[in-house]
C-alpha cells in the first residue's frame, strides 16, 4: 500500500483488518482491468498494477455455493461462497439460521465476527433483511 511522505505504510492485509474492526468490508479495485480484487494484494492479478484503489463493499451478496459439514458429535455448520454485489467472491459462513436451510441463490448481508480469543475479525453473513 502506498503512502504519502511522512506517513506510515501498512500492508494491504493490515488495512483490510483495520477496516473490519470498524465494521467495514473493504476490497480493492484494479482500474486497469476494471475488476474488483479480493483478498487484499500488493499488485493486481493479471495486470501487475501496483496502484489498487480501496473501496467499501455494500456488504450484500448472493450465496453461490454451499456445503454443510457435520462433525461427529457436533452441530452442523455451513461453508459458503458468496458473490458480492460489488463484483468479488469470498468464502465464509451464514449464521442465524440452521446450516441445512442455507441455499444457493439466497441473498445475504455481511457482518463482522470478532473472535472471543482476540484473533483477527472476519466477515460472516446473515440472511438479508427484507
Amino acid at each position: 500500500m502506498t503512502s504519502e511522505p511522512g506517513k506510515l505504510t501498512i500492508s494491504p492485509l493490515a488495512y483490510y483488518r483495520q477496516q473490519l474492526q470498524q465494521g467495514v468490508l473493504a476490497y480493492q479495485y484494479d482500474a486497469e482491468s476494471e475488476q474488483a480484487v479480493f483478498y487484499p494484494r500488493v499488485i493486481g492479478p493479471g495486470t501487475g498494477n501496483a496502484h489498487l484503489e480501496w473501496r467499501h463493499s455494500s456488504g450484500h451478496g448472493c450465496v453461490y455455493a454451499v456445503t454443510v459439514l457435520q462433525p461427529r458429535g457436533e452441530a452442523p455448520y455451513n461453508v459458503v461462497l458468496v458473490d458480492m454485489d460489488d463484483g468479488f467472491r469470498l468464502m465464509s459462513r451464514v449464521e442465524d439460521m440452521p446450516a441445512e436451510a442455507v441455499h444457493i441463490g439466497m441473498r445475504v448481508q455481511m457482518r463482522v465476527h470478532n473472535p472471543a480469543d482476540g484473533a483477527a475479525p472476519y466477515p460472516v453473513f446473515v440472511p438479508e433483511s427484507t
